[in-house]
């Protein structure tokens, strides 16, 4: 029965519609109340929200449990099983048929393709390193990559011992012709899931049968690819020797292009340089940026001597790095067996490959002189180095009676970069104080008065003896002391420039006002030595100190072909006054005191690393003993305090500094330490800009100008200044 088209049709009335009611011109329209709004909105029903919900929580649980562990999508996906998707979108499946040959070419032409180039596997590995930060100019990432299997066996050990340590975001890409799949690769090479590096395979499609033309310009497109996503800080490499040509060739543009370094390790790297796990991108962005030059100063008759310290540093092993400049300050009389040995010099050694060589040796022969005093030969010796760029080159002083280790360029290169260069601690107060690195460890203080006992600690785990007292083993650690070394020491470059100044003002000091003090360093010891102690007091600089626990060494001091420094010739106690034109006083009992052999330890000639503490993982500086120049153990708050009182009394006392006297420390520059001569019009050093001069009071106006040109004349007066500073 159909149902009528209105409830009450019979009723007019009740059938009339709304518009007949109409309010009528001019009456007030009363607003419906809010309820009736409510009445028409849809009401939401309970299987509408009950649907909702279960949608909430179906997505809550999958993101509460979504598996971490699948690796990137090339390492779960098989490009070669057609059908694979990704997304939705399907992957392009690797040809394994080879291609077609060229017209006019051989069948039996193994490598012939020359086609276009595309990668089936390396965009989905890039797009899987979002979180390394790649996609900042400065990261934590370091890109290993090798083009043949022998060098990947070779870096894929140091790749995943660097991992390991956490201090880099390691990366490791394949770009050889090989097609062995990459998860082959791996199992082939022990990698287990503690190694913890991102793959990429950045292999062409056609590899086993490309031109090495098509294989350079895959690397090179590869390269760019993995740039622009990752903008690796360094790139690590096999020798270029065991590597194909197409491959060292494209990665060692890509270096230059993007001025990053590009570090070929050795054949035997895995055993010599394990040491390069441990520093991060900060220390290895700096591998080509360091330079280090050596600095010899030969007296007379050190002819042995010295042909054995240079026979020890062509004999050293520079694995494969910049070989450093040679400069050698010959004495007047050069003995022939000496200048035989120079003529047939080579350094550095012939490249086998016949690439053309640039000789790094540097000859000074001094102009013989009645009597060398030890200003001058403080000044001859250390203006024969000046770096023009003293952030990255730096000189390693060495002296004739010398010998060094194999390894000491290891351990030299190794903590240079560590303290120097850091990416976590190059700001930090004990770095600002860092001055140098020493191969040597005296067997005596500086006064050479009394054996030097260096700072020793226990180790960690206390073994208790049958009466209850732990018992201590003494364990070596490097420390830092505030001693300049002069038998082998590499001196930063800027704290260097800053000797130059030093010494500039020092002298001129003495030359305007001669004085005298008691020398602290033993004359067995260059006189330059003595100027350096004074800097170091007066900044609170520190050489570290090497502490091995083995009885080797890394640099030993022979005694029997032992010659006096030029300058330091001890003065007779009656004509060691005030009165004498030198400004250090020999201490009597110094003199009184014989030559006192140094104690000769054998070289090093094992690997670095095992001879170092904490598994080659160099403590910070801050851990670190901190020795005063007499041997006493500071703290570096005491230390700190101890430069500042220092450095007052150096001012009052040899720079001429008064109370009023204002200074700033400028880089670089010891300007600070030294002010104007009272009964001079001049500064001590009147044509350098960095120089702080004192503050003079302007002359007192006139009462009352009587003229405006007075006025004028009174104003470019002050304009000037004072007559002594125009």
């Amino acid at each position: 029965m159909p149902l009528p088209g209105r409830i009450f049709a019979g009723d007019e009335e009740l059938g009339k519609k709304n518009d007949d009611h109409k309010p009528a011109d001019g009456a007030i329209s009363i607003p419906a109340w809010p309820w009736t709004k409510w009445k028409t909105a849809p009401r939401v029903r309970k299987r509408r929200l009950t649907i909702g919900l279960l949608i909430g929580l179906v997505v809550y649980f999958f993101f509460k449990n979504m598996p971490t562990d699948l690796g990137p999508v090339a390492q779960r996906v098989d490009t070669r099983v057609p059908g694979q998707t990704f997304g939705g979108i399907p992957f392009p499946r690797i040809p394994s048929h080879k291609p077609p040959h060229p017209d006019g070419e051989s069948e039996l032409e193994k490598r012939y393709y020359d086609g276009p180039i595309s990668f089936y596997s390396l965009g989905a590995s890039l797009h899987g390193i979002a979180k390394t930060m790649g996609y900042r100019e400065r990261n934590k990432n370091v890109l290993f990559a090798a083009a043949s299997l022998q060098s990947a066996s070779r870096l894929i050990p140091m790749a995943c011992e660097m991992s390991r340590w956490n201090r880099n975001t390691v990366h490791f890409a394949f770009m050889g012709r090989d097609d062995l799949p990459l998860k082959d690769i791996q199992v082939l090479n022990g990698v287990g899931s503690d190694c913890g590096i991102y793959w990429h395979d950045a292999r062409p499609d056609y590899g086993p049968y490309s031109t090495d033309f098509r294989m350079g310009a895959s690397v090179t497109s590869a390269l760019h690819h993995i740039y622009g996503f990752m903008h690796p800080q360094v790139y690590i490499i096999d020798q270029a020797s065991n590597e194909e040509l197409f491959f060292a060739n494209a990665i060692r543009s890509k270096g230059y292009e993007t001025q990053k370094s590009v570090i070929e390790l050795p054949t035997d790297a895995l055993t010599r340089m394990l040491w390069i796990t441990r520093l991060d991108y900060g220390s290895l962005q700096a591998w080509h940026n360091t330079y280090v030059d050596i600095l010899i100063h030969a007296p007379l008759g050190s002819s042995g001597s010295l042909i054995r310290l240079l026979r020890s540093i062509e004999e050293a092993d520079y694995f494969g790095c910049r070989r450093p400049h040679l400069t050698i300050e010959l004495p007047t009389d050069i003995d022939p067996p000496t200048w035989s040995f120079l003529q047939n010099l080579v350094w550095p050694p012939l490249d086998p490959s016949g690439a053309p060589r640039i000789s790094q040796v540097t000859l000074r022969h001094c102009i013989p002189r009645d009597r060398v005093g030890s200003e001058e030969a403080s000044a001859r010796f250390v203006e024969s180095f000046y770096s023009a760029r003293p952030q990255q080159s730096h000189v390693l002083v060495l002296s004739p009676q010398v010998q060094l280790s194999p390894v000491y360029y290891h351990y030299l290169f190794y903590n240079l970069l560590e303290y120097k260069y850091a990416a976590y601690g190059g700001q930090a107060e004990e770095a600002e104080n860092f001055m140098g690195i020493s191969l040597d460890l005296p067997s005596r203080s500086l006064d050479n008065a009394r054996p030097f006992l260096p700072p020793v600690t226990k180790t960690k785990d206390d073994v208790h003896t049958t009466s209850d007292e732990p018992s201590i083993t003494p364990l070596p650690l490097p420390f830092l002391w505030q001693a300049p070394n002069s038998n082998a020491a590499l001196y930063f470059g800027d704290k260097w420039a800053e000797f130059h100044s030093f010494l500039t003002n020092r002298l001129l000091v003495q030359q305007r006002h001669p004085s005298s003090r008691t020398r602290i360093i033993s004359p067995e010891h260059p006189s330059w030595t003595e100027y350096l102690l004074e800097l170091m007091r007066t900044r609170g600089y520190t050489l570290l100190y090497p502490n091995l626990p083995s009885p080797e060494s890394l640099a030993t001091v022979h005694n029997e072909l032992y010659q006096p420094p030029e300058g330091t010739t001890p003065l007779a106690p009656s004509k060691a006054t005030a009165d004498s034109a030198d400004p250090f006083i020999v201490n009597p009992l110094l003199t009184s005191l014989e030559h006192l052999p140094h104690q000769e330890r054998p070289l090093l000639t094992t690997p670095l690393l095992t001879m170092l503490p904490s598994d080659g993982d160099l403590p910070a500086l801050a851990s670190l003993p901190l020795l005063s120049y007499f041997g006493e153990a500071l703290t570096p708050w005491s230390a700190k305090k101890e430069a500042a009182r220092f450095a007052n009394d150096f001012r009052s006392q040899i720079g001429h500094c008064t109370s009023g006297n204002s200074y700033t420390i400028l880089p670089m520059k010891a300007d600070d330490l030294f002010c104007v001569d009272p009964d001079d019009d001049f500064p001590v050093i009147e044509k350098t800009t960095a120089a702080v001069r004192p503050w003079r009071p302007p002359p007192p106006p006139p009462e009352k100008p009587e003229t405006k040109q007075e006025f004028l004349a009174h104003l470019a007066r002050q304009a000037r200044g004072p007559e002594g500073l125009r």
